[in-house]
């Protein structure tokens, strides 16, 4: 550290007026080292946003797996105690609480969650919102505290994700507005999100083989991790209760591994499905994702309170970009918000080393890998929404903690990763992280092409 201040002190020197007296004129020169315009922060770096935690619980099918029977504050409760209890982080420290979440009216949600955090130990004294971009919800929350922490709101934040689908369903309250009629646009955001599968698979002309194929990958690899213990670094037991729906008969349960994973699937076995939304579709429940239910949270701070505190540097936050598309195409999402994220980043689609895009569909998820010309073997390493499931609301905070682990047992060949989903009613959302020990004040610096503008101090 003692050789990096002393470095900056000699490159900020060639920045200084001249001295009183001297007729000399020194211009400033363009210099590579500690220059880190590209990711927007200052020279001392300690404003950067990081993430010190991510956790989620087990997802599970709704209405009969493992949280069928669990209150939807029971799900958010046992994150929001881990990311506090494994940092030892003093939970009064910590600013705002933002929870994603889709389904639920939100009035009763917003209470729902003020529930969890007092039942994870939070004094009154600290605040909590919900926040609902549909399935980006998770991913937005994180955002938002992200950049709340960057406008100095407070230094410690958490972005967390809560859907259940059991108790909540996809539903339209009260009568439709009849000028709908006269708007396309809004007409499709209507449509099923089984349909702008179709439309997609259509337009673009994804075959049903190419997404029968990627549900059966999608398993594979879920599959590959549970058994490996990857999941086990980012999955929370919840201890909760199974009832018997004959009998009414009470079970308490630990549940601490996804539930809709399944080893056995192939193409064959899929091409026997039939299509759900479209007469001569492709669109089936197999290659479609999961409706789950399941919760996550990330625990975000500025970097220079995080080693205060001594606490390990999981990931940086990069960039987040929310995009518009089509409604009638909603799937194509993440292939229009991953390029200006990356780019907002200062990065190339190439230099990003893992990607969790979120499997809605396979007939989006093939899309945007092809259009994007992403390498598969960076996408959804550890399998994806068709596999794992998809709790609307919590998908993006379990994306983030399965990346920045994943990303974490790579190391030094894994420093950039992308999180991206499509949006209901034709949006889309990405967002850019760093491996946290990836970057020190010094070797971030943007790449200069040429060294004849150097100073010589610095070549």
């Amino acid at each position: 550290m003692e050789k990096a201040i002393n470095r900056q002190r000699v490159l900020l020197q060639h920045l200084l007026p001249p001295s009183s007296g001297d007729s000399s004129v020194l211009s400033a020169s363009v210099c590579a080292a500690g220059d880190s315009a590209a990711y927007s922060r200052n020279p001392s770096f300690g404003d950067d946003v990081v993430i010190v935690a991510a956790y989620r619980t087990a997802i599970c099918k709704s209405k009969r797996g493992g949280f069928k029977d669990t209150y939807p504050e029971d799900l958010l409760t046992p994150v929001l105690k881990a990311v506090i209890d494994k940092t030892k982080l003093d939970p009064k420290e910590v600013g705002d609480i933002v929870v994603g979440t889709v389904l639920a009216p939100g009035a009763q949600r917003a209470n729902e969650c003020r529930m969890a955090a007092f039942y994870a130990g939070f004094p009154e004294t600290v605040p909590i919102r919900t926040v609902n971009r549909q399935c980006s919800s998770g991913l937005q929350a994180v955002a938002d505290v992200a950049a709340a922490i960057r406008a100095g709101y407070y230094d410690i934040g958490i972005g967390a994700g809560l859907e259940s689908m059991t108790a909540n369903q996809v539903a339209w309250e009260g009568s439709i507005n009849p000028k709908v009629k006269h708007f396309q646009q809004a007409q499709d955001c209507l449509l099923p999100m089984g349909i702008t599968s179709e439309n997609v698979a259509h337009r673009f002309g994804v075959t049903r083989q190419e997404q029968d194929q990627a549900a059966v990958e999608s398993h594979r690899k879920a599959a590959a991790a549970t058994a490996s213990g990857k999941f086990k670094d980012e999955i929370v037991p919840v201890m909760t209760k199974i009832v018997d729906p004959k009998s009414g008969e009470e079970k308490q349960v630990t549940i601490s591994v996804d539930d809709g994973i399944r080893p056995e699937t192939t193409v064959s076995g899929l091409a026997k499905l039939r299509a759900v939304f479209k007469k001569d579709g492709s669109t089936t429940a197999g290659n479609s994702s999961q409706v789950s239910d399941g919760a996550g949270a990330v625990l975000l701070m500025r970097r220079d309170v995080a080693m205060q505190k001594g606490l390990p540097i999981l990931g940086i936050f990069r960039s987040f970009v929310a995009v518009g598309v089509d409604p009638a195409i909603m799937g194509i999402g993440p292939a229009a918000a991953i390029p200006p994220a990356v780019k907002s980043a200062g990065l190339q689609i190439e230099d990003i080393d893992l990607f969790e895009i979120n499997e809605a569909f396979a007939s989006q998820f093939v899309y945007c890998c092809k259009k994007l010309e992403i390498d598969p073997a960076k996408v959804n390493v550890n399998g994806g929404a068709i596999a794992l499931g998809h709790p609307l609301g919590a998908t993006g905070a379990r994306c983030v903690s399965t990346l920045l682990n994943e990303m974490g047992r790579r190391g030094k060949d894994c420093r950039f990763g992308v999180v991206s989903m499509c949006i209901g009613s034709g949006m889309g959302a990405a967002a850019v992280f760093e491996r946290g020990d990836a970057v020190d004040q010094l070797n971030n610096a943007r790449r200069i092409q040429s060294n004849n503008l150097l100073s010589k101090d610095a070549m």
